[in-house]
């Protein structure tokens, strides 16, 4: 395994701290995909000017820690978590998650650091 996923629910639980995000048990590279980014910010976007700053500089720091990967959102990309968007009906499954789940398997990544049930790799 090469590192862990973090999705937007790890983030936003680091940000708060009355949240304790699940750990990897190891120091781990971090992946996360810019469509986590924004849904991070996204959940922070109606806390007023304070918070909206402040997890903006969050959102910027990430992308300087050398322990964090960020993987771009490409067309193809957006068009892959599409049609899983819609083969997976049966599911809870969010854009977002469908874009994590697709970024885990080209990483072949097993472990994901959120609080989302569904987060495993289907």
């Amino acid at each position: 395994m090469r590192g862990v996923f973090a999705d937007a629910g790890y983030w936003i639980a680091l940000f708060n701290a009355q949240d304790a995000p699940r750990s990897p048990g190891r120091r781990s590279e971090l992946f996360r995909a810019k469509m986590v980014l924004v849904e991070f910010l996204n959940a922070f976007s109606r806390h007023g000017p304070r918070l909206r700053a402040a997890a903006a500089r969050a959102a910027r720091a990430l992308g300087s820690n050398p322990h964090v990967t960020v993987v771009a959102q490409t067309a193809n990309q957006f068009a892959g978590a599409l049609a899983r968007y819609e083969l997976r009906a049966d599911k809870d499954w969010s854009l977002s998650d469908c874009a994590s789940f697709l970024n885990m398997e080209a990483e072949g990544i097993e472990a994901a650091l959120t609080h989302d049930q569904h987060m495993d790799v289907p």
